[in-house]
């Protein structure tokens, strides 16, 4: 058919007229949500058939069917179309111009289409052999032509499904557990795709063909408001970007959240949160049903010979006062009384969870409906149950998440409320604030066997970061709430103030131990005063680790882990009353203090490179996939005390295309009988891709960039000007601050900004230009962060004066910023 034979609009429909007003529909800011859907489905499926009607003029045995989201009503702003054009066989050719003449039409318009022309024979052949087009065809709906047609094959395929079920749900179910590993969780996901990820709108679908089976329901409570949130979103994204987009990009959301009515960005992401867990929550209980159903199928007709026909008793094991195992969940003794046991929810979860089992939804909701608020402060048992539901590793997320789906959480601690579902904007978390807290609590009962006290390691791990609700500093809040807590859950005076210790200072050992000098006497003297006593540092170091674990793959590695037990060691030390008195700096190993006296013997710049295959000090809790954690390669720098080193070190660096993992600077005094002093840098590299440059070729162009004649800055330019990174969300802007008393001998001047090639030498230089000395730094990068301390002196030993130090940052931040 060529483009003159194509049918227009006109044939079904006035000329321009669903065009004209499907975009008045569209901009009607009055009619949103399921009445924009319908009322959209309902003139998209009078416009279609039209069409039908003006193109099937005296053609029998043939009907026009919408199906999948379509089929459904859910009909978006920017959704395709999903048709099926249904036929009897007797007259190809006639269907085949009818199918022309609706194409067409749609295409013109610009409307994405899906589309297929079959027999009720060949649909159910399809339906059998694509689980894709069986779930679409459950949805099939009338739209024009033969009624009984259609409704003939909506009666096989639901048929077909419910007899095939057995055999066709454990196919969805493995399609479901593919795409959601392959689209991640949508309730965690800082830019999730709300159809295909899991707890997204596909798997919406897939409960309601489960409901269709017959063998299971999905709990109900909730699901259509979750169902309805999403669909909103997706209709307020494709009206802001006016594309048929399903994922939620971060530049799109604080509009998307506009054209809602929602305050902010934030807001948004805690909605879709809500929805996808109420879903995500929907689907394990149902799938858990399913399997349970199709098992009993299977043993049933055998167990039923071997009783002489009598109906099986399921088999209840005692867990716990009130909690029993059956058909492989926890559900409530028969005896149990929720409404006069008020640990009862404790007690079963706890049970649950060491038993790694999940708890039935029936037992949480009957707890949900009648057990009485416990009393303040908890019984002790209460207290126990908790910790030992916190303290059953990975099986108690699933338990949490239960008592969680019906309200249970919120009841015990009424501050969960506010980090519920809480996005984290930071490219290093990969959880919501109370699942982060949650998986920390995990990690840190793997550690419980090194703390004298594990319920109060269990308790703070599950309260570190409950102020991120409040306003201002999460910790100074946090530390208050912590403080409540504790007192509400029956800990005593004493256990509290360790508790609210231990949230008040959880960052307080990696960042110390990252971003200052552990030479320095007065970095350990400030941990030792704030930690306080021994078993409060032993806890503190045992967090720290189940925190890092818990945020994220960047947020913890060997390396930090060295340090952070450097730094405990230390710490340790002063609390058993050793004095760390002046600095003391640690002696040079050999090949440091060879490369040393090269560097000042010969006036220049001598490195070496090799790779760092120490391993921790102590063994990581769990081996990352395909092995240990790579190192990355030690770069050993000397060169004599001058200046513009740092600079030149890292322009030459970024030249290379080598990434600063982790960088050290000190001066190194000489040996007796050796006037002078050298600059000694190690740094962990990597290079970005490709091999390592080698040694002698990396201190040539040192040499160069230290006596002038190489242009850092211009080459670093034209690589930039070349080769032009894109741009993905606009990063916060640098901020450069003075630690306050972070050291008597230096001032202490931190950078947090973007990483970037060429990051550390702007620093480097601005730092130069500003005429102080850089006596040591310490440099460390959170995933797209970078987090670096300078230790400063002006030409004379001692800090900067405060003026000096002010004018300092400004100009630092200023060139970061420009």
């Amino acid at each position: 058919m060529t483009s003159t034979d194509r049918p227009t609009e006109a044939e079904g429909s006035e000329p321009g007229g669903y065009a004209a007003a499907r975009l008045r529909l569209l901009q009607e800011k009055a009619r949103s949500g399921p009445p924009r859907r319908t009322a959209l489905a309902g003139l998209t499926d009078d416009w279609l058939a039209g069409l039908f009607d003006a193109g099937a003029a005296g053609l029998r045995g043939i009907s026009l069917i919408a199906v999948g989201g379509y089929g459904r009503g859910e009909l978006s702003p920017r959704s395709d179309l999903d048709l099926l054009l249904l036929h009897d066989g007797s007259d190809t050719a006639a269907v085949a111009a009818l199918a022309d003449r609706l194409w067409y039409p749609v295409w013109d318009l610009g409307l994405d289409l899906d589309h297929s022309v079959r027999t009720p024979a060949e649909a159910r052949r399809t339906a059998g052999e694509d689980l894709k087009v069986q779930l679409g065809l459950l949805d099939a709906r009338h739209l024009a032509g033969d009624l009984g047609l259609t409704a003939a094959l909506r009666t096989a395929v639901l048929a077909d499904w419910r007899n095939q079920a057995p055999k066709r749900l454990p196919e969805l179910q493995e399609l479901c557990a593919a795409r959601a590993e392959r689209q991640g969780e949508l309730q965690y996901l800082l830019e999730p795709d709300l159809k295909e990820a899991r707890g997204g709108l596909r798997d919406a679908t897939a409960l309601r063909a489960v409901a269709a089976s017959w063998l299971a329901d999905a709990p109900r409570e909730g699901l259509a408001d979750a169902r309805r949130t999403l669909l909103d979103v997706r209709d307020a994204l494709h009206l802001t970007t006016g594309r048929a987009t399903d994922r939620l990009a971060l530049q799109e959301q604080d509009q998307v959240a506009a054209e809602l009515g929602l305050l902010d960005a934030d807001t948004l992401l805690r909605q879709v949160y809500e929805a996808a867990r109420v879903i995500s929550y929907a689907s394990d209980v149902t799938w858990r049903e399913v399997g349970r159903v199709l098992r009993a199928r299977a043993v049933r007709p055998r167990l039923r010979a071997l009783l002489g026909g009598a109906k099986p008793t399921p088999e209840r094991s005692p867990l716990a006062e009130g909690v029993v195992e059956q058909d492989g969940e926890v559900v409530l003794a028969r005896a149990a009384r929720p409404e006069r046991d008020p640990v009862l929810p404790l007690r079963a979860a706890a049970a649950a969870a060491q038993a790694g089992l999940p708890l039935s939804l029936h037992a949480v909701r009957r707890m949900a409906a009648a057990v009485r608020p416990l009393p303040t402060p908890w019984p002790a048992e209460a207290r126990e149950q908790l910790v030992t539901l916190l303290g059953s590793g990975r099986p108690t997320v699933d338990v949490w998440e239960a008592l969680e789906a019906e309200g249970l959480i919120t009841r015990l601690l009424p501050d969960w409320e506010r980090v519920r579902c809480r996005p984290q904007r930071n490219a290093v978390h990969i959880w919501t604030v109370d699942r982060h807290l949650i998986e920390t609590a995990v990690r840190a009962s793997e550690l419980t066997r090194r703390v004298g006290r594990p319920d109060l390691l269990l308790v703070a791990a599950l309260l570190h970061d409950i102020g991120k609700g409040w306003p201002g500093d999460h910790s100074v809040a946090g530390e208050i709430i912590a403080k409540d807590v504790a007192a509400r859950i029956g800990f005593d005076r004493t256990d509290a103030a360790v508790l609210a210790t231990l949230v008040r200072h959880h960052l307080l050992l990696v960042e110390t131990a990252t971003r200052r000098d552990l030479e320095d006497p007065a970095t350990v003297r400030s941990v030792a005063e704030a930690v306080g006593t021994q078993s409060a540092l032993e806890l503190l170091h045992a967090l720290t680790e189940a925190d890092a674990l818990a945020t994220g793959p960047a947020a913890w590695s060997s390396w930090r882990g060295s340090l952070v037990a450097d730094l405990v060691k230390r710490v340790s030390a002063v609390l058993a009353g050793d004095d760390p008195g002046t600095p003391d700096t640690a002696a040079p190993t050999a090949e440091q203090e060879r490369l040393a006296i090269e560097a000042f013997r010969t006036g220049g710049p001598v490195l070496a490179l090799r790779a760092q295959t120490e391993p921790p000090l102590e063994p990581p809790a769990e081996q990352p996939p395909g092995g240990p954690e790579p190192l990355g390669v030690e770069l050993l720098i000397a060169v004599p005390e001058q200046a513009g080193v740092l600079p030149a070190v890292a322009g030459v660096l970024a030249m290379h295309r080598l990434t600063v993992r982790t960088a050290e600077l000190r001066v190194l005094d000489l040996p007796d009988g050796v006037r002078g002093s050298v600059l000694l840098l190690n740094w962990r590299v990597a290079a970005e891709y490709g091999s390592l440059p080698q040694a002698a070729r990396l201190r040539a162009d040192l040499v160069r960039a230290l006596d002038g004649s190489l242009d850092v800055a211009g080459r670093l330019a034209e690589r930039d000007a070349a080769y032009p990174r894109r741009r993905g969300t606009v990063a916060p802007p640098p901020r450069v601050t003075v630690a306050p008393a972070a050291s008597r001998h230096a001032t202490v001047i931190e950078v947090r900004a973007q990483d970037a090639p060429g990051l550390l030498f702007r620093i480097g230089r601005a730092l130069e230009e500003a005429k102080v000395r850089v006596r040591s730094m310490h440099v460390s990068t959170l995933g797209a962060n970078a987090v670096d301390a300078f230790y400063v002196t002006g030409p004379e030993p001692g800090p900067l004066p405060g003026e000096e130090a002010v004018t300092v940052t400004r100009a630092l931040e200023e060139t970061l910023r420009a």
